[in-house]
């Protein structure tokens, strides 16, 4: 490869990421290749990774749910990503196991980030999530679930709460392991493979 050692990842980071993720040691130096193209600070702003989502979704709102999303990756609270952030961030929602998503679908619907989800918080993600949906395919959507409001309280009866009640991660998990329909209902295009 010949690079120089002064822009490569650290030995540390590198075999805490082979261990965290599904990823091989080449995959995780050319992220960090591209990674460190794209932020030469090394880190990313949520403006920068709003922008990002907005390339992926041009025709939609998508600052409201990538804000949501960088929340939820932004692990220690410093208003950015670093690259192992941004990577654990990639194998979590791109190739992790089931209950690994729910889990961080749990750290995305829990917006105040204590520990617990509200209806408010689901219908506050919910939102979000219809923003990124085009119009046609929202009006394709069923009846009892094409607005937000109406899939936040689709979802939230799953777990057989009252409207002022909290969901607790486990429950969370547990209770959309459990419900084929519900799992699709967090899920943002679920009528795309």
């Amino acid at each position: 490869m010949g690079n120089s050692k002064s822009g490569a990842v650290s030995k540390e980071i590198l075999e805490e990421l082979k261990l965290n993720t599904k990823f091989s040691e080449t995959e995780i130096v050319q992220w960090y290749e591209n990674f460190k193209k794209q932020c030469p600070s090394g880190r990313i702003t949520k403006e920068e990774f709003q922008n990002i989502y907005r390339k992926f979704f041009p025709d939609s709102d998508a600052n409201t749910y990538a804000h949501h999303v960088f929340r939820s990756f932004d692990a220690n609270d410093d208003g950015t990503l670093d690259f192992k952030e941004y990577i654990i961030a990639l194998h979590m929602t791109a190739t992790g196991k089931t209950t690994s998503k729910l889990e961080w679908a749990f750290s995305l619907f829990d917006v105040d980030k204590n520990g617990y989800i509200t209806k408010s918080e689901v219908t506050e993600i919910c939102t979000s999530i219809f923003k990124l949906i085009p119009k046609d395919e929202v009006e394709d959507l069923p009846e009892d679930e094409n607005t937000p409001e109406k899939r936040a309280n689709k979802l939230w009866k799953v777990f057989e709460k009252g409207d002022d009640d909290r969901v607790a991660e486990g429950e969370f998990v547990q209770g959309l392991l459990d419900n084929e329909d519900a799992l699709r209902l967090i899920q943002l295009f679920h009528s795309k493979a």
